[in-house]
Formats: structure tokens, sequence, C-alpha cells
């Protein structure tokens, strides 16, 4: 029998982390993080990661997993977010996962098999040689050999990606979209390890936009400029993963003395109304999402978790 697990997405500033600590509290939950970027020490308020009295007493996990200077794979990351649902499990307690990392979610949800191998350096960089020698349409070549269906849909130019298709296909002997096909096709038939309800937080999109505005606002006056500079000062380059995260890149232009601080905070603004757009897309062609329009609700976290209890009248504390 499958064990239950719910789960609210939504864009930054739909309400999710008052949303989720209220219902943690009427169905007995603890909570997982699915943000990507919040498994990263330091980064606090670009992330805008839950501060301790917003927790109210509910455990939260995958907050502040890793350094900033560290990798963080999908692999790894959905490895040790099923490790802490088991814990919550193990406790008698529902998990709640809360974030809006589309593809860290549906790697959950689906229990998406990444078969990680050992990284085969040497013939990795025998790939890129050849790149250098021979170019990008000879490697996209030896990729049409072995797996047309990837070669037809990666660019030449797509070197990265070219190498990791053939990559694989050189340490299974599959094709990489063999296995990608696989796995959509789990997502397609609503395949889950989980007894999941899946609660999508949404709104008007202007207003939405407006919201992430002064979203920005509240950030740069807690100091949110101050919090990269910390990381540009010990050497962090936009290499990082972690630094490639939006509210943290756009500020690398100002601290290097190229770009004026008002053009990065305008360019954080969109970039971040253009990445909510994209979630809102993604939560539309998932596997029949319950969504919340919280803008109906006045933003009323009471009124909106009454709702999400209408679903989950089961799990409900007596």
């Amino acid at each position: 029998m499958k064990k239950p697990l719910v789960l609210i997405a939504g864009p930054t500033a739909s309400g999710k982390t008052g949303t989720s600590v209220l219902l943690a509290k009427h169905i007995n939950g603890e909570i997982i993080s699915a943000d990507s970027m919040q498994v990263y020490k330091g980064m606090d308020i670009g992330t805008a990661k839950v501060k301790k009295e917003e927790m109210q007493g509910i455990t939260h996990y995958m907050i502040d997993e890793l350094s900033p200077n560290e990798p963080c794979s999908v692999a790894w990351f959905k490895e040790r977010v099923t490790s802490y649902i088991e814990q919550v499990y193990a406790k008698g307690k529902i998990p709640i996962l809360v974030g809006g990392t589309g593809f860290y979610i549906n790697a959950i949800l689906y229990d998406t098999s990444f078969d990680e191998m050992q990284a085969d350096l040497a013939y990795r960089n025998e790939l890129f040689e050849l790149v250098a020698k021979k170019g990008n349409t000879f490697l996209h070549d030896k990729l049409y050999i072995v797996d047309p269906i990837s070669a037809a849909t990666i660019h030449p130019n797509n070197v990265k990606r070219v190498v990791r298709a053939l990559e694989y296909y050189h340490q299974t002997n599959t094709p990489i979209s063999s296995h990608n096909e696989a796995e959509k096709t789990k997502r397609a038939d609503n395949v889950s390890p989980y007894d999941y309800t899946f609660f999508a937080l949404t709104m008007e999109r202007e207003l939405l936009y407006e919201r992430i505005n002064t979203r920005v606002e509240q950030m740069l006056a807690e100091g949110l400029v101050q919090e990269v500079q910390t990381f540009f000062d010990k050497g962090y380059s936009l290499e990082l993963t972690s630094m490639k995260a939006i509210g943290y890149k756009e500020f690398f232009p100002y601290l290097k003395g190229q770009t004026a601080l008002e053009e990065c905070v305008s360019s954080l603004k969109q970039n971040t109304r253009h990445y909510a757009k994209r979630q809102l897309t993604w939560f539309k062609h998932q596997a029949d999402p319950i969504l919340i329009e919280v803008d109906n609700y006045h933003f009323d976290t009471s009124l909106i978790v009454d709702h999400m209890l209408n679903h989950l009248e089961k799990y409900c504390q007596k």
C-alpha cells in the first residue's frame, strides 16, 4: 500500500511557507524543502529560506545541507529527499514537500532513475579533444550513429549534452534516449511510489509580478547584496551551481564594477518573473495538480489550508 505524500508547489511570493507550516500542524506533518538552492548554507535571503521563527516548531529538512562550493545534482537531491521521507514515515507523520524546482519534484514523485555511474574522465576528455580537433558536427555525427533519437533533439553546438549522451552509451551500451523515454512514460502513466496529493498555488499573473517586485525590494532591505558580496569575497565564481541561482548571479557584474546596482536589481526582478512564468507553465502540465488561486482567498493562509484539508480529510488530526 502506497504511503501518503503532500506536495505544495508554487512560484516565489505565492505563500508556500506559511501555508505548509499551518497544514503540517493539521495533518501531523513535517516539511521537506524541494527547492534546489535552499540546500546551500548561507544562501538565506536570496532563496527566501524559511526562518526559524516561521517554522513554528515544525521540523524542516533539506535546509543548509551543503556549502555553496559543493555541487548539487538531481540524483543526490532525490536520494537525500527520499531518505528524509522515510524518516518522517518512521515517526508516524506525513511528509510535505514544499518548493518550486519542477525537475527535482518530478524526480521524487516518479522515482526517476538516473543510473549514476563513475565518470569515465578519459573517455570524456577524448570526446572534448575530438571537438577541438574536428568540430561540433563531427562529434554530433558520432552520436547520430549510436543514438539517432538523441541526435535529432540535441543541437550540435550543445557539446555538453552531446558528450553526456555519448558517455552514457559508452558506459551502458544503451541509448540515453531509451532511458529518458522510459522515465517519461512513468510520468505520463502517473506511476509513483507515493499516494500523493499535489497542490499548486497560483494567482493572477500581474498580481504575481507585483508581489515578486515587492519581494525583491524586501530582500534588498534585508541585505541581499551584502549576502552575495560574502560569496564574491570568498572567490566563488559563476561557474558554481549555487552562484548561478537567481538572486545571486545578477549581482556579480555590480560587484566586479561592470554594472550599476539599479541594472542588477532590474535584471533580478525580470529573471524572477520569467522563472515564475515557467513554473506556472510546469504546474499546468503535471499530473492533475489541484490548482489553488490564492488571490481568490485574499492570501488568507487559514482559508487556503481549509481548502486543502477538504482534499486531505483522511489525514486530518481529530
